[in-house]
């Protein structure tokens, strides 16, 4: 694969022709594309245009059908979960001083050009940050406890699904976690070595197609 930083729709390529072949029951959890009638609603609640990356991403996927490990640590959002994440989290932060950052933290809990378009497992949001700047577009979590952080973020979505793609398709880690097989057939990110989960074996999944 190249070394230069593929669009979404190409590292989605790569993924779902992995996923196909290695775990074909989460790929079908992947949904199928957004409309352009969705992604025009989203903006029009959000007040903003949708980052460029995120819009290509969801023409390609529009999330997922529910929560899922084909990413490390991140499960993406439908557009109307993004859409329901970003009101619910605007109306907590509202209602809760969480607008502005508090003098032991560096973020707010919560801003409004703070598009979540993914969740962890405990609920975080992995939001893209539009706010005007250098750091536009990177990636970080929010909409959780404690302020938004924004620790070693990646650049923007576009960096983080090259990064899943190269990954699957040559081997490696992203950022210290690897992929797995469950017995069951599903997909896993962990730490390097790791055996079992929940008890249960994990084997190393294979890279590339066959």
């Amino acid at each position: 694969m190249a070394q230069q930083l593929l669009p979404p729709s190409e590292s989605w390529r790569l993924i779902d022709a992995w996923l196909a072949t290695r775990v074909p029951s989460d790929f079908a959890l992947l949904d199928p594309p957004a409309t352009p009638d969705e992604i025009r609603n989203a903006e029009r609640i959000l007040g903003t245009p949708l980052p460029g990356d995120l819009a290509e991403s969801l023409q390609c996927h529009n999330g997922v059908s529910t929560w899922t490990t084909i990413l490390p640590e991140q499960s993406p959002l439908t557009v109307s979960g993004i859409v329901d994440h970003w009101q619910t989290c605007v109306n907590v932060a509202v209602e809760n001083d969480g607008l502005a950052p508090r003098p032991w933290e560096d973020e707010p809990w919560w801003h409004p050009l703070w598009v979540p378009w993914a969740e962890s497992a405990d609920g975080a949001a992995q939001v893209i940050d539009l706010r005007p700047g250098p750091y536009a577009g990177r990636l970080g979590w929010a909409g959780h406890s404690g302020g938004g952080d924004f620790t070693d973020s990646w650049p923007d979505l576009a960096s983080l699904l090259h990064a899943v793609a190269q990954v699957l398709h040559e081997g490696g880690d992203v950022r210290g976690l690897y992929p797995y097989l469950t017995t069951q057939g599903g997909m896993w990110w962990d730490a390097e070595d790791c055996h079992e989960l929940n008890g249960q074996p994990l084997r190393a999944a294979p890279v590339g197609l066959p």
